[in-house]
């Protein structure tokens, strides 16, 4: 089992290669999507719509949150017989409260609107795009990908921490990341881009990483 699109890094693992590998082998590939689901993919399907092996992977599991907008709940897709199993084996299903009706609805609801229109997932894609491309040109460091969660790289805890207070009192609200959570020396400032976001305050964000950025020297 492996997460596919990383939370902190906003890099997506070469699924591809992954599952070619595993079927020369004989093995099996479990993914959990819980970062990927709604949005990676040209039509959100996740991270093997993305590495063009959709329907390979054999187990998948996922969250009816984050970018599916459900406050509860997930969900594990796969053969029938696996299935099947985790219904009788599976120690967290079996000991859990059902979902209310009423998130399940939800998520049906949302599962149809990504099936028949990507509008929400093509304008999150063009906030990413212009959000990175906009951030890269002002000499941040940003690992490079497509992904909407974006790692603006510091290096230094304190700095990361300090970073993302004055971005606060600037009325943008970001997340310091370093180590454990991190590996040490890589600590960042995570953001994450919505398709709620309109350019104004994409804009505004970028401006205000620009004031900050200078002001603590990350930047010239």
């Amino acid at each position: 089992m492996f997460f596919p699109s990383c939370s902190w890094a906003g890099q997506v693992a070469p699924v591809g290669d992954i599952v070619a590998l595993a079927h020369h082998h004989g093995a099996q590939v479990f993914t959990d999507e819980c970062h990927a689901t709604g949005f990676v993919g040209a039509t959100g399907r996740g991270t093997d719509e993305h590495c063009n092996v959709l329907g390979q992977v054999d187990i998948i599991n996922s969250t009816l949150g984050k970018a599916l907008g459900g406050g509860t709940g997930g969900y594990t897709t796969g053969k029938a017989d696996v299935i099947t199993l985790l219904r009788q084996r599976s120690r967290p299903y079996l000991f859990s409260n059902s979902l209310a009706p009423c998130m399940v609805a939800a998520s049906i609801a949302v599962f149809d609107l990504l099936s028949s229109s990507s509008t929400l997932r093509d304008s999150l894609q063009e906030n990413t795009d212009y959000f990175r491309r906009q951030m890269a040109a002002a000499g941040f460091s940003i690992r490079p990908g497509s992904h909407p969660i974006v790692p603006i790289m510091l290096g230094d805890a304190a700095l990361a921490n300090k970073m993302a207070a004055a971005m606060l009192e600037k009325g943008v609200y970001v997340v310091g990341f370093s180590y454990p959570v991190v590996p040490k020396g890589t600590a960042r400032i995570r953001v994450q881009l919505s398709a709620a976001h309109q350019r104004e305050h994409l804009d505004k964000a970028i401006a205000a990483f620009k004031d900050v950025g200078k002001q603590l020297g990350v930047i010239e």
